[in-house]
C-alpha cells in the first residue's frame, strides 16, 4: 500500500505519516494507537492496551487495499510492522509534571511481601488457590491508592500483582481474564516508566498465546517485549523473551527462524547471571530447559527435546506445579517417539501429583498426551493410563 493510501485511512497527511515511520521513537499518545488500531482492524487479543468503546465501530477504509493485502497472505508482515511501530515499543514514557504522593515505604513492602506470598502458592498448588484472597487484597487495599500522585514504587508492586493474578487466571482457564489482568500491569507499568517488567508482561502474553496455539501472536507479543527489553541490560530476560519467540515460530511450522531465535535465547542466557528482579528469579535453567523442549518438540524434533525435558525435571523445591508440567512434557516427548510404555510411565507419575494441585492447565497437559498416544489406545498400559486420567477428569480420545 502506498503512504498516501494509509496516511488517508488514519487522518493525517503524508508528511506526518512519513515523520511517524521515520521517528527515532515510537509513538506513545494511547488515543491515537486506539484509533489507529481501530482503523486498520487490528484485533483486541494482538494488543496490549484495551480498545476504548469509542472506537471499536470505526468506519471500514474505502479503499479494498487492506483486504488485498490479507488475501495475498503479507498480512502477517504488515500487522508485525505495525506492533513493532506503535507502542508496544513505547513503554518507558513516564507521566510527569503533577506533585505525587504515596503511601510509606512499609505500604509498597506488605504489597511486595502480599505478592510473593500469592505467587509462591501459585507456584506449589496451581490458581484457584489463592485466586479470590489475592482480588479482595488488591481491590481493597491496593486499588484505592493507585491515584494519579502514586509514585513508582507503588505502581510497580501493583503491577507485579496484577501480573501474579493474570497468572492464576490463565492458570484455571480463564485466558481472556488473564490477559485483562497482564495489560492492567502493563498500564502500571507504562506510568511509572518500569521498562523490563513490561516487557515481562508482554513475554508472559506470548507464552499464554503459544498454550493456545496462536503462533502469530505469540511472535508478535515476543518481538513487541524484544523491542522494549532492548533497552535494559537483563540476559535472563532477553533469554526468555527468544524462546518464546522460538515457540511461536515452532507452532507456526517456521524452522529456520525457530532456530535462530532458540540461538539467541541460548547466547542470552549464557551471561545471564542469578542477579536478577524478584519476579525473574523463576527462569533459572530448567525452566530455560523447559521452555527448550516444548520449543524441539513443537518443531518435531523430539528426540532433542527428550535431553532438555529431562534437564528441566532438575528444578527447585517450591514449583510442584511445574514439576507436574515437565513431567507430563517428557510423557508427551516419549509417546512422540513411540516408546508407549515409557511414557505412561511419566504420565501416570503426573497424575499422581494432581492431588495436591489444581491447575486447568495440568489437565490441559494430561489431555494432550491422552491425544498423543491415541494411536495405541489398544494396548494395556494406555487403557490403564486412560483409566486414571478419567478418575481424575482428564479427557482422552473417543474409542
Amino acid at each position: 500500500m502506498t503512504q498516501l493510501q494509509l496516511a488517508g485511512w488514519l487522518g493525517i497527511d503524508q508528511s506526518n505519516l512519513s515523520r511517524h515511520e521515520r521517528a527515532a521513537r515510537p509513538t506513545v499518545d494511547l488515543d491515537k494507537l486506539m484509533q489507529w488500531a481501530s482503523i486498520l482492524r487490528i484485533p483486541q487479543r494482538l494488543l496490549w492496551f484495551q480498545l476504548h468503546p469509542t472506537h471499536t465501530s470505526e468506519p471500514a477504509p474505502a479503499s479494498p487495499t487492506l483486504a488485498t493485502v490479507e488475501e495475498s497472505g503479507d498480512v502477517d508482515v504488515h500487522r508485525r510492522q505495525f506492533l513493532r511501530a506503535s507502542g508496544m515499543t513505547a513503554l518507558g514514557m513516564v507521566c510527569s509534571g503533577t506533585a505525587q504522593a504515596v503511601p510509606s515505604g512499609s505500604t509498597v513492602e506488605e504489597i511486595r511481601r502480599m505478592t510473593a506470598g500469592f505467587r509462591a502458592q501459585d507456584n506449589s498448588f496451581g490458581g484457584s488457590y489463592g485466586r479470590s484472597a489475592l482480588a479482595a487484597y488488591f481491590s481493597r487495599t491496593v486499588e484505592p491508592l493507585l491515584t494519579s500522585r502514586a509514585k513508582p514504587p507503588l505502581l510497580v508492586a501493583a503491577a507485579e500483582m496484577q501480573q501474579v493474578a493474570g497468572w492464576m487466571a490463565y492458570d484455571v482457564g480463564q485466558p481472556e481474564i488473564g490477559r485483562r489482568h497482564l495489560r492492567e500491569a502493563l498500564r502500571l507499568c507504562q506510568r511509572a516508566g518500569e521498562e523490563a517488567l513490561a516487557a515481562e508482561m508482554l513475554a508472559g502474553m506470548s507464552h499464554q498465546a503459544a498454550f493456545l496455539g496462536a503462533g502469530d501472536s505469540a511472535v508478535d507479543l515476543a518481538l513487541a517485549a524484544q523491542q522494549i527489553a532492548g533497552r535494559v541490560h537483563l540476559p535472563a530476560l532477553a533469554a526468555e523473551i527468544n524462546v518464546l519467540e522460538a515457540h511461536g515460530y515452532a507452532i507456526k511450522g517456521d524452522r529456520a527462524e525457530c532456530l535462530a531465535a532458540l540461538h539467541h535465547s541460548e547466547q542470552a542466557f549464557e551471561h545471564a547471571d542469578g542477579d536478577r528482579p524478584d519476579w525473574l528469579r523463576y527462569f533459572d535453567r530448567s525452566y530455560m530447559a523447559a521452555k527448550t523442549a516444548h520449543v524441539l518438540r513443537d518443531l518435531g524434533a523430539s528426540a532433542e527435546a527428550e535431553a532438555y525435558a529431562r534437564e528441566s525435571l532438575q528444578m527447585a523445591e517450591g514449583y510442584e506445579r511445574g514439576r507436574l508440567f515437565n513431567t507430563a512434557l517428557l510423557a508427551s516427548i516419549l509417546a512422540d517417539q513411540r516408546r508407549v510404555e515409557e511414557a505412561c510411565a511419566e504420565g501416570a507419575r503426573a497424575v499422581s501429583m494432581l492431588h495436591r494441585v489444581r491447575s486447568v492447565r495440568a489437565l490441559a497437559y494430561l489431555s494432550d498426551l491422552a491425544r498423543r498416544l491415541a494411536p495405541f489406545a489398544r494396548t494395556t498400559s494406555v487403557k490403564h493410563l486412560y483409566d486414571r486420567f478419567h478418575s481424575v477428569g482428564v479427557v482422552t480420545p473417543r474409542m
